[in-house]
């Protein structure tokens, strides 16, 4: 199965396209999708749309896993973000994926095993899990490939549950 991950933002949006077979994944491609601060926010929104629909028709995934919206007190970064999230998951739509949403809290746990592991641990993991040769960057690359490991790792326990 072919996942794409995504850590949603509309400077920086981070995906990353693993491949799991059985209970081996593998990272097939990474990157950010850079908007220029300069655009307004309708063009960075299509931006995002035109390359993530570039990124899924050419990797052709099966689920698209996002990180849920999480914020503090930035109640303007978050609907900027949130405006991000909703062309990412229009991309996803279009194109036919499963959608997938996976609290913080989660990643953190699939990945490390440790649900408040700060973001360093997360990262070595990633690195670790996908066997890669060094951690991706930006930060947020690191973090759409923990949300694609996570999804992977819920798929394995939604097939023990299947099976039984």
């Amino acid at each position: 199965m072919i996942i794409i991950g995504i850590d949603p933002g509309i400077a920086t949006v981070g995906y990353g396209i693993i491949e799991c077979i059985t209970n081996k994944c593998r990272a097939i491609d990474y990157g950010p999708i850079l908007t220029p601060a300069n655009l307004s926010m309708p063009y960075r929104l299509d931006m995002i749309f035109e390359e993530l629909n570039k990124i899924i028709k050419y990797y052709k995934p099966h689920d698209m896993a996002l990180e849920e919206l999480f914020f503090n007190k930035n109640v303007k970064t978050a609907i900027t973000v949130g405006h991000a999230r909703g062309v990412e998951i229009l991309s996803a739509v279009r194109n036919g994926l499963d959608i997938y949403e996976y609290t913080p809290l989660q990643i953190k746990q699939a990945v490390v095993g440790y649900g408040r592991a700060d973001k360093k641990q997360v990262q070595y993991m990633v690195k670790t899990l996908l066997n890669l040769g060094d951690i991706p960057k930006p930060d947020d690359v690191a973090d759409a490939l923990a949300v694609a490991i996570c999804h992977s790792s819920s798929l394995k326990f939604k097939d023990l549950f299947l099976m039984k």
